[in-house]
Parts: structure tokens; sequence; C-alpha cells
């Protein structure tokens, strides 16, 4: 059995993960709308990713016998107007994100719950992915520039080879 005070925060963290994954259909919306189908591609699977990740923390809390409180979605941003803008705030959105699992693990180290804290560590881990990945992303726009139709051109060909792959908390429960 997890503290109500972790209870709390994971189902806060299921929140913010299914928040993610709506303001990466946001972004991919902007990008299909300007027919830059592999950067559209590439947050899908984003999404899709975080999704993945708000039902993992969703699978724990009904695992460690607490209760799941599924919580309201604030609508995410929509009116975007550079492609730099999106990763930039891809890249913030993602540094939230991670001091938030960082905060998890603290509270978890704190309670001595070695359950969640070993839980929350493949989250440690995923979430500096998910920083570099946007701040390559995001070097890549500022070396091209975005008047550079070739380049932008070239990273969204690049963007289209993404692959969804299933989170190894997930794929190893067969819960997908």
């Amino acid at each position: 059995m997890i503290s109500e005070r972790m209870e709390k925060l994971l189902n806060e963290q299921v929140q913010k993960e299914f928040y993610s994954a709506y303001l990466y259909l946001s972004f991919e919306a902007y990008f299909a709308g300007r027919n830059l189908d592999g950067f559209a591609h590439w947050f899908r699977v984003q999404a899709m990713e975080e999704r993945d990740h708000a039902l993992i923390f969703f699978n724990y809390i009904n695992q460690v016998g607490g209760r799941v409180k599924l919580q309201a979605l604030a609508a995410p941003d929509w009116d975007f107007h550079s492609i730099e803008e999106i990763i930039t705030k891809q890249l913030e959105h993602e540094r939230l994100v991670t001091a938030s699992i960082y905060n998890i693990a603290d509270h978890a180290i704190e309670e001595r719950d070695h359950k969640t804290n070993s839980f929350i560590k493949w989250f440690v881990d995923e979430q500096a992915e998910e920083e570099a990945n946007a701040e390559q992303i995001l070097s890549k726009i500022r070396l091209v520039g975005e008047n550079d139709g070739r380049g932008i051109l070239m990273l969204d060909a690049e963007m289209a080879t993404r692959v969804y792959v299933v989170p190894a908390p997930l794929a190893a429960n067969n819960q997908a």
C-alpha cells in the first residue's frame, strides 16, 4: 500500500501524462495543417507514448492498492506561429514533466517507499531521453532555419521514420 501523499502525486502524474498526449496531438494538428507529415507523425507517436506513460502510472496505482482518480484535462495551446516555437514548448514541457518525476522519486526515497522508488527509475531514464530528443530537434531546426524549405523538408522526412514501440513496462505486463 502506498501513502496518501504518494497516491496523490501518482494521480497527478497520470493527469500530466494524459495532458502531454493532448498537447502533442495539438502539435500534430499544427504540422498536419502545414503539410509537414513527418513532423505530424513524430508528434502522433509522441502522443501515443505519453498516453502509454499515463497508463503505466494508472496500472501501478492499482497494483499497489491505490485508487486511480482521473482528473480533467486543460485545453492545450493551439495557436502556434513557428516550428521553433513548438519544439521550444515541447522542451519546456518535458522539463516540467521531469521535475514532476523527480519530485515523485524524492518523495519515494523520503517515505522509504522502495517499490515506488524502483518503479519511478524507468521514468527518470525516459525523461532524460525525452529532453535529449527535444533538444536535438530544436538544434536541427535552428541550424537549418525555418525559411530553408529544403532543410525543413529533409527534417520532415527524418521525423517520418519514427516507429512507435510499446514501452517496456506495458509490454512486460501485456497491457498495451
